[in-house]
């Protein structure tokens, strides 16, 4: 999930991933397998990404499924970040498909 809020951060801020790995200073790869969710970022390049787009690294790690136990409220807020994540990526679809007609 992670990697979701990853990607959308960075296309809500139309940064390529060229970009974004070059501000981020990691390689175009390593973006892209992260973004896909083949690699997971530590907390020092979260720590970049946060200063990148003025957010507290608290905020991009709500939608890291690693935080803490499994109990009732870990799930739940898993779940509440799932639900943020679709309606963004809806909206972002929305917005490209209007943007491409």
């Amino acid at each position: 999930m992670l990697n979701r809020a990853l990607k959308l951060l960075r296309t809500y801020h139309q940064y390529s991933q060229t970009d974004l790995a070059k501000k981020l200073d990691i390689s175009n790869s390593y973006l892209c397998e992260i973004e896909k969710g083949e690699k997971t970022p530590g907390i020092d390049l979260l720590t970049k990404y946060s200063i990148t787009f003025k957010m507290p690294v608290s905020s991009i790690m709500l939608f890291s499924e690693q935080l803490g136990n499994s109990s009732s409220t870990q799930k739940l807020r898993i779940a509440a970040a799932d639900k943020i994540l679709r309606l963004l990526e809806w909206i972002n679809e929305k917005e490209t498909l209007e943007e491409n007609a």
